[in-house]
């Protein structure tokens, strides 16, 4: 099996043949057919996360199951999956409470972290030294042995590569906004970052009606995508101060900002563009030794505060069937039955807002939601 390993920090990864163990109990063998670059993969090569080497990266991945493990049920092989980045051991008090994305297993120590849950490697190189996977995935690589906890069975028409970003930027960008509460209709929304979770944000901020949502990046082509995915003001942070063109835009500040990059100075920035009582959210990985000066007493009197959503991701809020979402939209446009969703998306937007951020979200209510507001903000089209 050939895999792209990490071998040494600041280095270029090595393409080799690694040898392949057989999954154990509750793992599961999947061959890959898709895998996303996330910038926590840039980010680990050059030393801003401290990962343990060798490793493999790579936790944006669709493949398909070759071979199942022991006592592993809903999962057979031939069945086409997307992975969870945050895999749960099931037995920790976070999982054991509904918590999962925050299993204290998976995030005791680096170097459990990246292997399997009984903390040996499923993969060796010809010296038969052991090979980390990245968060128990390591998707830049033929195959691998994963946990079954960490998959979510998806239709096998769905393009793997289409698939693949649904296990990283998708949930986290779209679920970062959707997961945090209080926005209310016509909440005024900075995001600094366009990237894959940065646009997610934004296609959040849209399906929660908010009013003015500001895209903020150095890239004129990352900020003409942003308009497509909800973006009503862009801000190019190379030109000109994205602090004092946001509370220009706004009348003194943003109700919600999101860091989808991970820096102290877009930290710093997303802060000092809130208005009173505004909520910063920190969604991109920053180095943990990383320092922010705030000032702290004027934080305080203008009822600021900072949330971290790094760990809001939930593998049961998407359901990634695009290609037939797609197909029975345009069924419905062609019956002129979406003029009867759109005014559903109206009337039961509550419920459906409800529904996205409650604990146990329904996917029924969560496509039906999505499907209606499709329909609604495409009447015109």
């Amino acid at each position: 099996m050939k895999a792209a390993v990490l071998y040494e920090v600041g280095k270029k990864l090595e393409i080799i043949d690694l040898n392949i163990g057989k999954p154990k109990q509750g793992e599961v063998l999947v061959n890959m057919k898709a895998a996303g670059v996330c910038a926590s993969d840039h980010h680990v090569i050059h030393g801003q996360i401290p990962y343990p080497t060798p490793i493999v990266l790579g936790h944006e991945n669709a493949g398909i199951v070759e071979e199942i493990g022991e006592n592993v049920q809903g999962i057979e092989p031939g069945d086409s999956v997307i992975m969870s980045f945050v895999s749960s051991c099931g037995n920790c008090v976070y999982c054991r409470t509904g918590l999962a994305n925050h299993c204290s297993r998976h995030y005791s120590d680096p170097k459990v972290q990246h292997k399997l849950f009984d903390n040996t490697f499923r993969i060796h190189d010809q010296e038969d030294t052991g090979i980390f996977q990245m968060n128990k995935l390591g998707g830049f690589a033929e195959k691998q042995v994963v946990p079954a906890d960490s998959l979510l069975v998806i239709p096998n028409e769905v393009p793997p590569e289409v698939a693949a970003l649904i296990g990283c930027c998708v949930t986290t960008g779209f679920g970062g906004i959707v997961n945090l509460d209080n926005i209310k209709t016509g909440s005024t929304v900075a995001v600094f970052g366009c990237g894959g979770v940065g646009l997610n944000i934004l296609e959040g901020a849209k399906s929660l009606n908010a009013n003015k949502i500001i895209a903020v990046d150095i890239s004129d082509h990352k900020l003409e995508f942003a308009y497509k995915f909800g973006a009503t003001h862009v801000v190019n942070a190379k030109n000109e101060d994205p602090v004092e063109k946001i509370r220009e835009i706004t009348d003194g500040g943003v109700d919600y900002s999101f860091d989808s990059f991970g820096s102290p100075i877009i930290m710093k920035q997303a802060v000092e563009s809130l208005g009173r009582r505004g909520t910063a959210s920190l969604v991109g990985l920053a180095h943990p030794k990383s320092d922010v000066d705030l000032n702290m007493v004027f934080f305080n009197k203008t009822h600021k505060s900072i949330e971290n959503l790094n760990l809001i991701y939930n593998k049961n809020l998407i359901d990634p069937d695009f290609v037939t979402f797609l197909k029975v939209f345009k069924t419905l446009k062609k019956a002129r039955l979406n003029y009867l969703l759109a005014i559903i998306h109206k009337i039961f937007y509550p419920i459906f807002k409800y529904n996205l951020t409650s604990k146990y979200p329904s996917l029924y209510i969560f496509e039906l939601f999505r499907l209606s507001y499709f329909c609604n903000i495409n009447l015109k089209k």
